[in-house]
Order: C-alpha cells, then structure tokens, then sequence
C-alpha cells in the first residue's frame, strides 16, 4: 500500500520524539560516560521514579516494550506457570510468540468485548493448582489503557490484584500507554500501579514521547533479586543507558508526560465528536483515551487510507483504529473530518 506523506492517524509510535527530550539526548551527547547504568543520568532517572512509586522499588531499562513485559514476567515464573490475559493484549498477539518461547509458560488468553479482564474470568482456572499435569498459574496480566483504549478504573484493579495474591499469583501491568490512562482516571500512576496492588511494571512512554526505551518497574526489590541476569541474557542490557534514562528523566519532570497524554486524549475526544454523527460510522469502543474504533463501510476504507493512513483492525467487520499522539493538532482533526465527509456523504 502506498502510505501517504501526511498526518496520520495509524499509531502514536509514529510522533515524532517530543522536542524536550531530543533536546536533553543532545545535552548529554558529550564526554565519556560510565556504561552499563553506572553514569548519573541513570541514577538520577531512578531516583524520579521512587519520588513517584517510593523506595521500595527496582528499575530496570530495557529497549522496548516486548522485551518489558515478555522478560519482567519471566523473571516472576517457572516454566511450568501459566499466565492469564486478554485475548487481544500485545502479549498474546503482537509479541510474534515471545512471552511463550522465553518464558516458557502457557498463555491462557480470556475472551473480552472491550480489552479488560475480569475476575468472574479467573475462577475455572484455579482448580489446577498442585496438579501436576497442568500447567499452574501464577501471573495474570492487565493492559493499561486496554488495547482498545479503554480504561482499568482503579477498583477494578484492585479486584483483579486483591483475587490474585488471595491464590498466591502476581499480577503485571502492560503500562505501554499508562500516561493517557493516568490522564484519564485523574490519578497519578502510584494509585493505579503500588497502591492497587499490581506487582510488576512495564512502564512504557515511547508512545508518549520518548524515542525509545522501556522501563521495568518491581514493586518489591526481593522479587526483582535476580533480574539484571535476566535482563543481560534476554540482550536487552543497554552499554549506552545514559540515553534511555535521560529521556524518563525528562519526561517525568516538570510533568511534561501528563501535558502529553493529556493532548493525545483531548484529540481523540474531538475526533469522536466530530464523527459521532456520521452514519456510515459506528463508534465500537467507549473512547476513554486517545484511541477510537469504529466500524466503516468496507468499500471507502481504502480510499480514505490514502489521504490519512490508519490501520484496519478487524478486515471481516471493516472495523478500524484511529490513534491520536501529543503531537496531533485540532487542525490535523479538521482536515481529516473533511477527508472522511469527502468520501462518507
């Protein structure tokens, strides 16, 4: 397909790098540093993240989101374990087999119309524990905000990390977009991460921002022992960490990531406003934070995609998913609204 040179509406991983943190990698772009997370750009990211989370924390910077979530959920099983998720999260079906092939545990994925799982989910799975020829769970993972752009409320994270430590599991929190749902929910990322009860962090902000580069965050430092040899294993051990830190330095301060998600969903808000009246144009999801799905007629989506490239999300459904990022402007939804009018008359 031929993706057009304009604004898009496919992903926020297509944004640019937000002007702040480019700046601040260029700042430290001098001098001889200590590798290996031993420079005090590293040690200053750090201390920002147990300003927010508190003390009893370990981070670790890895590259990207797969390697977050696939090896911070190896380090808390045994090969033997199983896991408990979405049918539609990343770790099922965007990670190419990753969590399976370097965890060695089974994924047990769990129907959801909006992306959330529930606790009525989990019981029929609780029956396997000391029997020996299944596999035992142990880790039920959470998406924050959804795949679909829908938003675990704080209670409802509470009931899912309340119901897994009840039958001795972990629970993980995918937070590739947890600033948007940060925003959304009106609460800090400490209410809906430690003070809920999850275990352990991908605290994602590429989507948000940065250029790249993920964070692994461990609630408890005795669960986090033995990670730098997971992590050094799974080659997501970066020499040059100074330019992943600086960038969640950045980002964290002057609460530049709350001005970015904030826009990301306040464009994602206008965007639903302007084509809820469309009716060629069935909005599927709640549009809690900066994505919207919808249902369009099959034969306009190509020609649309044309002028405004977004992807198709469900091709037997013609349903698609259009994501806004910090950088879309009010104009960049005018301009695709008068794409969609040119086509959906």
């Amino acid at each position: 397909m031929n993706i057009p040179n304009t604004r898009m509406f496919s992903s926020d991983n297509i944004a640019p790098v937000h002007p702040k943190v480019m700046k601040a990698l260029q700042d430290i772009n001098v001098n001889h540093c200590i590798a290996y997370g031993e420079d005090p750009y590293s040690e200053s990211a750090i201390k920002k993240f147990k300003e927010i989370f508190g003390d009893n924390i370990d981070v670790y910077f890895v590259f990207n989101g797969t390697a977050a979530n696939v090896l911070s959920i190896a380090n808390i099983t045994n090969t033997y374990n199983s896991v408990i998720c979405s049918e539609v999260c990343h770790l099922n079906l965007d990670e190419c087999g990753a969590p399976e092939k370097y965890t060695g545990c089974k994924l047990i994925p769990l129907p959801t119309p909006d992306g959330k799982i529930r606790v009525e989910q989990f019981h029929k799975y609780m029956f396997s524990f000391g029997f020996e020829h299944q596999s035992q769970p142990k880790v039920i993972t959470i998406t924050q905000t959804s795949v679909y752009g829908t938003v675990y409320a704080i209670d409802e994270i509470k009931k899912i990390t309340g119901f897994a430590h009840k039958n001795n599991m972990l629970v993980h929190m995918d937070g590739a977009r947890i600033s948007n749902a940060a925003v959304a929910l009106n609460c800090g990322f400490k209410e809906m991460t430690v003070d809920a009860g999850v275990d352990v962090l991908s605290f994602g902000m590429t989507k948000n921002g940065l250029m790249y580069g993920e964070a692994v965050v461990f609630f408890d430092k005795k669960m986090s022992e033995n990670f730098k040899y997971i992590r050094k294993q799974g080659s997501q051990l970066a020499s040059k960490m100074r330019y992943i830190a600086v960038q969640y330095e950045t980002i964290l301060s002057n609460n530049l990531w709350h001005e970015n998600a904030k826009k990301a969903n306040a464009m994602a808000k206008l965007l639903f406003e302007k084509i809820k009246d469309f009716k060629e144009i069935k909005v599927t999801q709640k549009v809690e934070a900066n994505a919207v799905f919808a249902v369009l007629p099959a034969e306009v989506i190509e020609k649309i995609q044309k002028e405004a490239f977004f992807y198709i999300w469900d091709d037997t459904k013609s349903e698609i998913r259009w994501m806004t990022s910090f950088d879309t402007t009010e104009e960049d939804i005018e301009n695709f609204v008068k794409v969609l009018r040119k086509y959906l008359k």
